[in-house]
């Protein structure tokens, strides 16, 4: 369905380091910069990038958004939580573990990034 996601940053040094360290818990490389100074990740198919907004005007973020990241286990899952804390991620939502739903558990934690977008990783659970 999707073709790739880009956020807007202002400080794409500080996203780029929060991105390249979450990536990399979940198996992923660091982002490279292209010529227009986007980062960008590519992993398991998906395409994924950062950018300066092309208006020059702040970036924002979208509330009541959420972009999800599928994790393999539990285990990535906290990995890709400490590694953004520890890269300038900041903890929201209740803490990483499993969540009863009505469309079945899955495990899911949240994160903010420095631009201040919500993110999340998520495993349906069997």
């Amino acid at each position: 369905m999707f073709s790739h996601v880009m956020l807007g940053a202002d400080d794409i040094e500080a996203s780029k380091k929060f991105y390249d360290a979450c990536f990399k818990a979940l198996g992923g490389r660091e982002g490279s910069m292209d010529p227009k100074g986007r980062v960008i990740y590519m992993h398991n198919g998906g395409i994924f990038l950062l950018s300066k907004p092309i208006d020059g005007k702040p970036a924002t973020f979208a509330n009541g958004g959420t972009i999800g990241f599928a994790v393999e286990s539990e285990e990535q899952g906290e990995a890709w939580h400490k590694a953004g804390l520890e890269a300038g991620g900041t903890a929201i939502e209740d803490p990483p573990g499993i969540r009863e739903s009505e469309i079945g558990n899955m495990y899911l934690a949240y994160l903010r990034d420095p631009a201040g977008n919500k993110i999340c990783v998520m495993k349906r659970m069997g």
